[in-house]
């Protein structure tokens, strides 16, 4: 059944994998949604996420944290940094590479890992979420906490890969495979998050960096 877009409440198109069940396409925004009937529960989703293995000693992961730091969060902040990585994961790598060798001060949040909200009345000049976005069952509602945690000039700078808008591209791509991720984007689908949330874009490699800003 074809249901309306969480993000625009535009019309979808239905998509259903063999395996994975099914997902709903927007044609106006571009969000790509998996239906709630196929939604891991949080159990499941934890068990997934325990068989992750990423950490600062593997010279591959850091530096796949590097480029994105490079495109996507140094050219926009400087100075003191004080920081909030949303959604640490098990190894808060990014926040320690930050942290240990650029003199940031980061938090860090993780819903399963480090649960104490600690950004709660708070304010940052960089929030940063990697890998973290196509988890999220309603975003709105997370992007929406992010521009309340911005400092007036403050970056968050986000970590997700794009789909090509394309239903036969998406049955064959590796990114949908992964069964916890439930929320798939285009800059398009960026652009429109940012005008709902009293966010800008400052950049984007079209990829999967996307770079905001408050909106002022």
């Amino acid at each position: 059944m074809n249901k309306g877009c969480k993000l625009c409440h535009s019309d979808t198109s239905l998509f259903s994998h063999q395996k994975l069940g099914d997902y709903h396409f927007c044609h106006f925004c571009e969000y790509v949604f998996k239906d709630e009937e196929n939604i891991l529960s949080e159990e499941e989703e934890f068990k997934i996420y325990n068989s992750h293995n990423n950490s600062i000693d593997e010279p591959g992961y850091v530096d796949f944290l590097y480029v994105f730091l490079y495109d996507a969060v140094f050219p926009y902040v400087n100075g003191s940094v004080y920081g909030l990585d949303f959604g640490s994961g098990p190894a808060p790598v990014l926040a320690q590479i930050l942290d240990q060798n650029h003199d940031f001060h980061m938090d860090i949040y993780d819903l399963f890992y480090v649960p104490e909200r600690i950004y709660e009345g708070k304010k940052y000049d960089l929030i940063t979420a990697t890998e973290v976005v196509e988890h999220l069952e309603d975003p709105l509602e997370y992007f929406h906490r992010f521009a309340d945690l911005l400092k007036p000039e403050g970056v968050l700078a986000v970590m997700t890969l794009f789909h090509h808008n394309d239903m036969d591209h998406f049955n064959n791509w590796h990114y949908m495979r992964d069964r916890t991720h439930i929320s798939f984007y285009t800059p398009k689908t960026m652009h429109y998050i940012a005008s709902r949330t009293g966010l800008k874009i400052i950049h984007t490699n079209n990829v999967r960096h996307t770079t905001f800003m408050l909106d002022s």
